[in-house]
């Protein structure tokens, strides 16, 4: 059932104090401020303890997917804000982060129901990316992504279905986690596509990063682990646009110094998964097998992937879409109608996809193997881009961030610097359920990584 309401009243949330309330007009002038950022501003912060708190003194921000109690959830389209009430509890995840003491600044601006990966918003602007200000902040958790890139808070939360936080990251030149799927809860967070829909996170800080994972995924902290191996997907790489001395090179180098050069491996990914997924044969398109600048078997990764998301979000959206029949950006509205209309027609197939990735991925990987690849294989869009062209533009990169996506496996999006003055980014990729194992990682490679980075900068 859906209903106009009211504007919302201030949250009561008990174990918390909330001061201060601004609703963000979209002027020039209030985007300068936050580089368009937040949708509202508030202050959630913890009640006073006795104890040192693992997050206290930090502040963050959350995509407006996730409920806040007394606040509407807009989902990024204000027909959805319009026809849907206050929320009447707050999510888990953002409770968590409030009970370790951190406080809360606001929502961020998303994109429209959450599926694009442009980070435009036809309603609520663009936000600005800090990094690179003509280029797109990369989406759906844009405003998420940008606040951490501007330095307006310390971490933030946003949701990855499909790349939403892992692009964003890449394209704003700062550190996001996609967690394996199902480790972290997604109550209170509006469904995109269950089947993918993780609690994702960004930081600046790598030690900051992994505080977030330990209490997201309420765990102690662990003695780092030494990775078994690292392995380089070296035709993932060939993909790129980015010179492979300044992202797999960086990388090797750095594991050496850490770990020696003997666990450094190499595989061709494309030929490995087509040989160990045997239900991609329903999805394998001629035309990507003529493509040099494809992956065939990558590329049918994320033809099922899609295909699977397209009728999730139907089955979760389709009515309030009809009745409501609500306005959508330019850049969004075709991707959704045509997601209304998608059939049951090979589902079965994705799901054997994802049963047999998860399984040939674990067997490559082993217990603490890291699969390394580009986040995206190019660099962030032009914020004038048209819609047409940005489509085109971003199949390549959705069939890097579908092989985390299908498995449900975790990545971490990791910033190497810039190369022709826009930002680059690596990921490592580990099995499910090695979330803590990665998070550490990342903390004992990234001050080495940067190390190595500026020496590669050096040489271009």
């Amino acid at each position: 059932m859906f209903c106009l309401v009211a504007p919302a009243c201030l949250p009561q949330i008990n174990e918390f104090t909330t001061q201060i309330h601004t609703k963000i007009a979209t002027t020039d002038m209030a985007k300068s401020l936050d580089f368009g950022a937040f949708m509202e501003k508030f202050t959630l912060q913890p009640s006073p303890s006795l104890h040192q708190l693992p997050l206290s003194g930090l502040t963050f921000a959350v995509k407006d997917i996730f409920d806040i109690e007394g606040y509407v959830t807009g989902f990024g389209n204000p027909d959805w804000a319009r026809t849907h009430s206050a929320a009447i509890s707050t999510a888990p995840a953002v409770m968590d982060l409030l009970r370790a003491g951190a406080t809360c600044l606001g929502k961020t601006v998303m994109d429209e129901m959450a599926y694009c990966m442009y980070g435009v918003n036809k309603h609520y602007d663009t936000p600005t990316n800090p990094c690179a200000p003509d280029r797109v902040p990369g989406g759906s958790s844009s405003g998420s992504a940008v606040a951490v890139a501007a330095m307006l808070v310390d971490f933030s939360l946003g949701t990855d279905t499909g790349a939403s936080v892992r692009v964003p990251a890449s394209y704003c030149g700062i550190l996001g986690f996609r967690p394996s799927l199902g480790v972290v809860s997604t109550a209170g967070v509006i469904p995109m596509s269950q089947s993918f829909d993780t609690v994702g996170w960004f930081a600046r800080d790598p030690v900051i990063l992994n505080r977030i994972g330990r209490v997201l995924l309420h765990l102690p902290d662990v003695d780092p682990i030494k990775p078994s191996q690292i392995i380089i997907a070296d035709d993932c790489f060939h993909l790129s646009s980015v010179p492979s001395d300044r992202t797999a090179q960086v990388l090797v180098r750095a594991i050496e110094k850490l770990f020696g050069g003997q666990r450094v491996k190499h595989v061709v990914l494309g030929d490995y998964v087509k040989n160990k997924v045997p239900s991609l044969q329903h999805f394998m398109d001629e035309e990507n097998e003529e493509h040099e600048d494809a992956i065939p078997s990558l590329a049918a990764l994320s033809s099922a992937m899609r295909l699977l998301q397209r009728y999730e979000f139907k089955n979760n959206h389709a009515e309030w879409i009809t009745k409501v029949n609500p306005d959508f950006g330019p850049e969004i509205s075709d991707r959704i109608w045509d997601a209304i209309k998608a059939t049951g027609e090979k589902i079965d197939f994705c799901h054997s996809v994802r049963t047999e990735l998860r399984a040939a991925l674990a067997s490559l990987l082993g217990d603490h193997g890291i699969l390394a690849l580009p986040t995206t294989p190019g660099e962030p869009p032009k914020v004038q881009a048209k819609p047409a062209s940005l489509d085109l533009f971003f199949a390549r990169p959705f069939s890097l961030l579908s092989i985390a996506g299908l498995s449900g496996f975790c990545q971490v999006s990791i910033p190497l610097g810039k190369h022709d003055n826009v930002p680059v980014a690596i990921s490592l990729v580990a099995k499910h359920g090695s979330d803590a194992f990665l998070l550490n990682l990342v903390e004992t490679l990234y001050n080495t990584l940067k190390e190595e980075e500026e020496i590669g900068m050096l040489k271009e």
